[in-house]
């Protein structure tokens, strides 16, 4: 069993827009006791493809049963399963309601044996610190490679295009099945911090920059300092900022069984 306990809390902020389409959750599964789920997602437009990849995520989550210790294979393809049924709900709901909802994903498990899993379809982003220093980072290098591979562009081209092509990669969209990065990490522990957040955060800041303010705060400091400096470097034309900060710290003496998870927001 993991030897830190999980400090983690959840912030959204409108920004200039005239909804907040972002959502983010923190979970726990109902099948498997000391493994939680966190979720981030940007609706495009409006928030019906995120409040999908929510309840898309609950279902799948609670209905995940672990066993004595499943594979990182084995994580990773629950958050798939996460993407690829709510990729399905969402086009089946467009063909009754003629509304398309689009959607970025971005999901992380951890377990209770020290390891982190994560996937990613989109421009929401998670981030991997230690100490302050950023360990992992998604981004968009695999998709640009498989924009090379599968459709033949150019090395260049699809470098240069990729802002254009990487908004078709989303969930929902009826033309193309979303493309999943996945990633992970074994023997975690005390100083280690996850950061899930919509380009409404990440847009504003420098790696170092989040890996300083998740790294010496509270999830609560963190949320609220970032918040208040996304929306002063945006000089009031930010828009929807959310964010899930997941901290892995030493738990006191007489703290609970390790693993528990702690929300702060």
């Amino acid at each position: 069993m993991s030897s830190y306990k999980i400090e983690a809390g959840t912030a959204q902020h409108i920004g200039n827009r005239p909804q907040q389409n972002d959502r983010v959750a923190l979970m726990t599964g109902a099948r498997a006791p000391g493994y939680v789920l966190a979720v981030l997602s940007d609706g495009v437009a409006a928030s019906a493809g995120a409040e999908q990849v929510l309840h898309t995520a609950k279902q799948v989550f609670d209905d995940f049963k672990p066993g004595d210790r499943p594979t990182l294979q084995r994580l990773e393809q629950v958050l798939r399963d996460i993407v690829q049924e709510t990729h399905l709900v969402i086009n089946m709901n467009a063909v009754t309601t003629d509304k398309q909802a689009l959607a970025s994903f971005v999901g992380l498990i951890l377990s209770p044996h020290g390891e982190a899993v994560w996937a990613h379809v989109g421009d929401s982003r998670l981030y991997h610190f230690h100490a302050g220093e950023c360990k992992a980072r998604t981004g968009d290098a695999a998709y640009v490679e498989h924009l090379v591979a599968s459709d033949r562009l150019p090395p260049d081209a699809a470098r240069n295009h990729r802002k254009s092509k990487l908004l078709v990669n989303l969930l929902g969209n009826s033309r193309k099945d979303p493309f999943v990065t996945v990633g992970h990490q074994s023997g975690l522990a005390a100083g280690d911090v996850f950061l899930l957040c919509s380009d409404g955060l990440w847009h504003f800041f420098t790696d170092a920059e989040l890996g300083a303010a998740t790294s010496r705060g509270t999830p609560r400091q963190a949320s609220e300092m970032l918040i208040n400096k996304a929306a002063e470097r945006s000089q009031g034309k930010g828009g929807n900022c959310s964010m899930a900060v997941i901290k892995l710290a030493r738990p006191a003496q007489d703290a609970g069984e390790p693993g528990a998870v702690r929300r702060i927001i």
